[in-house]
C-alpha cells in the first residue's frame, strides 16, 4: 500500500520538530551556566528559548518583594521602547527570527528590524502586540534604483512592515548628484506615508565627510522622512557620538535620529541618547536594557554575534 504523501509530510514535520527541540535542549545544558535555567517553548515548528535566573524562579513561586542584595537586574522599560531589536545577518534562521520576536514582546522593544524575507513571519508572530515590524530597503549598499526601492517598500508594507529603514544612494551623494538622492528618498517616503508607515533614512556615516552627512540629513528632512539613521553595520563602521550630534544639529528637534551599528552596551546607548538619538538599532538589546555593566547569559539573544548589524 502506497503511503499517503500528506501523512508522510506531517510525520516528517513532527519528527523534525522533536529533533530540533532535543538538540536545543542539549545545547542549553552544555552552554548555559548553572545559575540559569532555560527551556524551549515550541509552536507550529518554531521554538524560542526562555531563560530565568534563580531569582526569577523565586518570583514565579510567588514572592512579591526581593531584596536588592539578591542581585536584581532592572529592565529599563523607557530605554527598551527606544530600541529596534535587530537581526540582519544574512544567515539568520527562522528559529532566530522567532527568538527575536519573543524577546521584543517580552522586553517591550520598539520594533524588530529584519530583512524583507522575514517580514511576513514577524507580522504573524507580533500580531496583537505593540512591537512594530521594521524592515530594510536597498540594503545594505543603497545601490538599487529608486523604482526598485519604492517597489520593495510597497511589497514589505503589504506583507506587514510598519517601519522602513532605507539606504540612500551613497555613490550619487558623493558625486553630488543630489537630484538622484532626493528622488530615491522621496519615492520611498511617498509610498510609505500613503500607508501610514514611517521611514528612517540610512546615510552610512562611515563613508561620508561631515559635509556629506549634513547634505544627506537635509535631503532626508526635505523629502519628509521621519528619521535619519547612521549606519547599516555592513560598511566597516557604526554610530559615533560625533555623528549623532551632527545629525541632530542638522535636522533639528522634530525629526528622529537613529544610532545604529556598534551599539552593544547600556553605556553605548546612553551616550547616543545624550548626543541626540531618539532610536537605537542594536542586536544586543536585551543586554543593553539590563543596565550598566550587566550581561545576559551566553547565547540568550537571537542571533547574537560579535558583529552588530
Amino acid at each position: 500500500m502506497k503511503p499517503d504523501p500528506k501523512l508522510v509530510e506531517q510525520l516528517v514535520e513532527i519528527i523534525t520538530r522533536e529533533v530540533l527541540t532535543a538538540m536545543a535542549e542539549e545545547e542549553a545544558r552544555v552552554d548555559t551556566p548553572e545559575a540559569y535555567q532555560c527551556k524551549f517553548d515550541c509552536a507550529e515548528g518554531l521554538c524560542v528559548r526562555v531563560c530565568t535566573d534563580r531569582m526569577g524562579n523565586v518570583v514565579s513561586a510567588g514572592a512579591e518583594r526581593l531584596s536588592s542584595t539578591l542581585g536584581v537586574i532592572p529592565q529599563d522599560q523607557a530605554l527598551a521602547k527606544m530600541i529596534d531589536h535587530t537581526l540582519l545577518k544574512p544567515d539568520a534562521t527562522q528559529q532566530e527570527i522567532a527568538q527575536l520576536c519573543f524577546e521584543a514582546k517580552k522586553y517591550g522593544f520598539a520594533s524588530v528590524c529584519v530583512n524583507p524575507t522575514w517580514v511576513e513571519l514577524c507580522a504573524q508572530l507580533l500580531k496583537g502586540s505593540p512591537v512594530k515590524v521594521c524592515t530594510v530597503v536597498g540594503f545594505p549598499l543603497g545601490a538599487t534604483s529608486s523604482e526598485t526601492k519604492a517597489f520593495e517598500t510597497e511589497t514589505a508594507i503589504r506583507q506587514g512592515a510598519t517601519e522602513i529603514d532605507m539606504v540612500i544612494n551613497i555613490g550619487a551623494l558623493k558625486a553630488r548628484d543630489l537630484e538622484t538622492v532626493a528622488k530615491d528618498i522621496r519615492g520611498v517616503v511617498q509610498v510609505a506615508h500613503s500607508h501610514g508607515v514611517l521611514v528612517k533614512v540610512i546615510i552610512e556615516t562611515v563613508l561620508l565627510t561631515n559635509e556629506e552627512k549634513t547634505i544627506a540629513c537635509l535631503l532626508s528632512k526635505e523629502a519628509g522622512a521621519d528619521f535619519v539613521k547612521t549606519s547599516t553595520g555592513f560598511a566597516g563602521g557604526g554610530a559615533t557620538v560625533h555623528d549623532v550630534e551632527l545629525m541632530r544639529k542638522t535636522v533639528g528637534p522634530q525629526m528622529g535620529v537613529k544610532a545604529s551599528g556598534g551599539v552593544r552596551t547600556f553605556e553605548d546607548a546612553a551616550n547616543m541618547i545624550k548626543a541626540g538619538a531618539t532610536r537605537i538599532g542594536a542586536s544586543a538589546g536585551v543586554k543593553i536594557i539590563q543596565g550598566p555593566g550587566k550581561q545576559e547569559p551566553a547565547k540568550s539573544e537571537a542571533g547574537s554575534s560579535s558583529k552588530s548589524y
